[in-house]
């Protein structure tokens, strides 16, 4: 290892938590910069955050709605930024890219041709659900949620209790309009806190690039490095004319957020300090060894073999150029970026060994247990919780083909929709969440996206696809109610079942979007003497899933009353060795930091920390996914460089990496400088390090960020944005 590196990592690693136990068992020194942590936590880290270079206020780290973070806001799913005064909305192309694809046709493909909105009337709506959330407050309800179960509480009972005090808590935050909260789980439910989230439901796209540059690269380049991707779009963000969330209507006006970021043209160099605050999805930190074993050893990949066929299936049934595959371009996107990504952690976990460093985990707490006062206690809710995961994993299995069998988006359609008449029966407060009066505009918005998602044909290929992997199961996980509503043969034939599935798609209704929007309103009693042939077997499948639900509520109340006791237990046990405890990621405002970093995942292999234009021309062919606009191979041609320059690489970067622990939903998280200013922003991981989402890895985990300085020099050199970068206010000194 080069001097440098060593230095490097001398610098940039501490103890990490999850790992803190594997790494004494294998004697390293090493120190890692591990950790997606909550605003408040900040303060206990301070120190080590100025150690290596932030310059902000003190009071600014704990305060989630001031400068900066007030301006780090959720997509739903994606994390994004508030970058002007008029509510332009910075995040990743392939979290903008849905709306891209919704709003494309054979005449206008902006998948291919980009988009930019010259004037506020040339922005286009996002596709149906598009939102911008933009949190207000954080509560702790712990004891609103938990106080006065009794321990010995039935399960389902406890399911219950619970479900409705949330859905309380979450109908009191709501009322004064505009809001929408959750109520979030922290350490396995030992922590409850109620996130106020204004809802901002007019979204309007407003610049993409084509996906020759906020795609280049493709799936073959996905979770790699050296990367030289365009990953950023911006939206904007509008309210009604008195300042308050509303529909869209040509009379709404522009969304003026409390804070907004400004944008770095000085950009950043190696080894400056950097973090990263956005939204990650989940990660599985502290997951029990079994929980482990059962995704990595069987989950992963059946799910992986499953991808490959059904990317497959899609792209033989929606020819290359068609209507039908502009349809289905989002969704292969996310196939092809999960079937990558598992790949990755299976061969991740393996490298690492991530099962023999979980399994050294729990001897190592065990073995603390043992010593300590109430260790009985302690066993026994370790006990029970394997017993608790042990009927899940043996019930995913056996649920899996089924699950897969209900995939059909007209069939998913009319499910939803039949659930929707039956939970209206009851109080809106009695209502399943996700079918409350809250939820309606959701509902209609999913319906109305079929529009654009949807194609006869490779429903009906994807449909035959799951029902072959649901055929080739033992006889004793099939589900009687689906074989007698479906009629299916005792084995897969092909012929017999696209004979069986012809009428399904002949015959509904269901492919018109003004009647999917009608049963939104319909009684049970409509479903019931319907005639439509997805409706019928929505109907047919019902008892059957209800009582699935009703067998997963009961485990979920085991799982409430067992989990926090184990995290408990973890928890105590970190904190007797000195370790911080950040919470795993549970779509909540996170901050991780460190350093822009390069490094060596494998032996024999180097990362520079910055790529440069010049390796798109490498890279070029002419042929997607490496097929760059002619303009911009022009300006890289003729040096046009501008001000964005890197004087250590001799040109503008394009990408870089850092040791950043980070994870799916940070896609379009604002990267910060020591000051706050946005120098990136963070849209893939490295190959080597995917399987972090479970265990954090010092020398492969990398973060891969698009540096601001290539966003403006695509803005105002190739794509004609020039009017944005000018509405931005941009930072000229580090």
């Amino acid at each position: 290892m080069n001097p440098r590196f060593k230095k490097q990592l001398a610098l940039n690693y501490w103890l990490p938590l999850a790992a803190a136990a594997a790494l004494a068992l294998q004697g390293t020194s090493a120190r890692a910069v591990e950790g997606m942590w909550t605003p408040d936590q900040l303060p206990e880290i301070e120190a080590r955050m100025r150690q290596l270079g932030l310059e902000m206020p003190a009071g600014a780290l704990s305060d989630l709605t001031g400068f900066p973070f007030g301006a780090v806001i959720s997509l739903g799913g994606c994390s994004a930024s508030f970058v002007s005064p008029q509510g332009l909305v910075v995040t990743n192309h392939h979290c903008a890219r849905g709306s891209v694809q919704y709003n494309s046709t054979p005449e206008h493909n902006y998948l291919a041709d980009g988009f930019v909105a010259t004037t506020r009337d040339g922005e286009l709506r996002a596709a149906p659900g598009a939102r911008v959330y933009v949190t207000t407050k954080l509560t702790d309800v712990t004891r609103p949620v938990t106080s006065g179960l009794p321990a010995d509480m039935p399960p389902r009972e406890r399911y219950q209790a619970m479900d409705d005090r949330k859905k309380q808590l979450v109908a009191e935050c709501e009322a004064p309009g505009g809001l929408r909260c959750v109520v979030a789980s922290f350490h396995g439910g030992a922590q409850y806190r109620l996130v106020e989230r204004l809802e901002i439901r007019d979204v309007r796209l407003v610049y993409a690039p084509g996906d020759s540059i906020g795609k280049y690269g493709g799936d073959v380049d996905n979770w790699m490095w050296p990367r030289h991707t365009g990953d950023f779009s911006f939206y904007r963000a509008y309210v009604g004319p008195d300042g308050r969330p509303a529909d869209f209507s040509k009379d709404n006006v522009p969304y003026r957020p409390k804070h907004f970021l400004q944008v770095s043209r000085a950009g950043l160099k190696e080894g400056d300090f950097i973090m990263v605050a956005g939204y990650p999805g989940r990660t599985n930190r502290y997951a029990r060894l079994s929980e482990v074993e059962h995704t990595f050893g069987w989950y992963y990949p059946v799910m992986e073999a499953l991808l490959r066929d059904w990317i497959a299936t899609i792209e033989a049934a929606a020819q290359e150029g068609s209507d039908a595959r502009i349809k289905y371009e989002a969704r292969l996107s996310g196939l092809n970026n999960y079937m990558k990504n598992l790949g990755g952690q299976i061969e991740g976990a393996r490298r690492v060994g991530l099962v023999e460093r979980r399994r050294q985990r729990e001897a190592a707490l065990l073995e603390w247990v043992a010593t300590r006062h109430g260790r009985t206690y302690y066993r026994r809710s370790i006990d029970g919780l394997e017993a608790v995961i042990a009927d899940r994993n043996r019930d995913a299995r056996e649920q899996f083909w089924f699950n897969n069998a209900l995939r059909p988006q007209l069939l998913a359609a009319a499910h939803e929709l039949y659930r929707l008449s039956r939970e209206r029966q009851k109080p809106d407060a009695e209502r399943e969440p996700g079918y409350q009066d809250r939820d309606l505009r959701f509902i209609r918005e999913r319906m109305e996206a079929i529009e654009r998602r949807y194609d006869p044909q490779v429903d009906r290929a994807e449909w035959l696809l799951f029902l072959q992997g649901y055929l080739s199961q033992p006889a004793g996980q099939r589900v009687a109610a689906l074989d007698t509503a479906l009629k299916l043969p005792a084995a897969y034939d092909r012929a017999a079942l696209e004979a069986l599935l012809a009428p399904y798609y002949r015959d509904t209704g269901l492919g018109d979007v003004a009647t999917r929007l009608a049963w939104v309103d319909k009684a049970p009693a409509d479903f019931e003497a319907s005639e439509d042939p997805f409706v019928r077997l929505a109907v047919s499948l019902y008892p059957y899933r209800m009582a699935r639900e009703e067998a997963d509520k009961v485990r979920d109340g085991r799982m409430q009353a067992l989990r926090p006791e184990y995290m408990n237990t973890l928890i105590a046990w970190n904190a007797a060795q000195g370790n911080p405890v950040y919470p795993d990621a549970n779509g909540t405002l996170r901050v991780t930091y460190g350093t822009v970093f390069g490094g060596s995942p494998r032996d024999g292999i180097l990362y520079e920390p910055f790529t440069r234009l010049e390796g798109i021309v490498e890279k070029d062919t002419g042929q997607a996914p490496f097929d760059a606009p002619a303009r911009l191979l022009e300006r890289i041609a003729a040096r046009d460089y501008g001000p964005y320059e890197l004087a250590s690489i001799g040109s503008v970067p394009v990408n870089f990496l850092s040791d950043l622990d980070v994870t799916g939903g940070n896609s379009g998280s604002a990267t910060l400088d020591a000051r706050g200013h946005l120098v990136g922003l963070l849209f893939d991981g490295t190959l080597e390090s995917v399987n972090s989402d479970w265990d954090f890895d010092v020398r492969t985990t990398r973060s891969i960020h698009v540096d601001t300085r290539y966003m403006l020099w695509v803005m105002e050199k190739v794509d004609g944005a020039g009017h944005l970068v000018e509405e931005m206010t941009l930072a000229t000194t580090p």
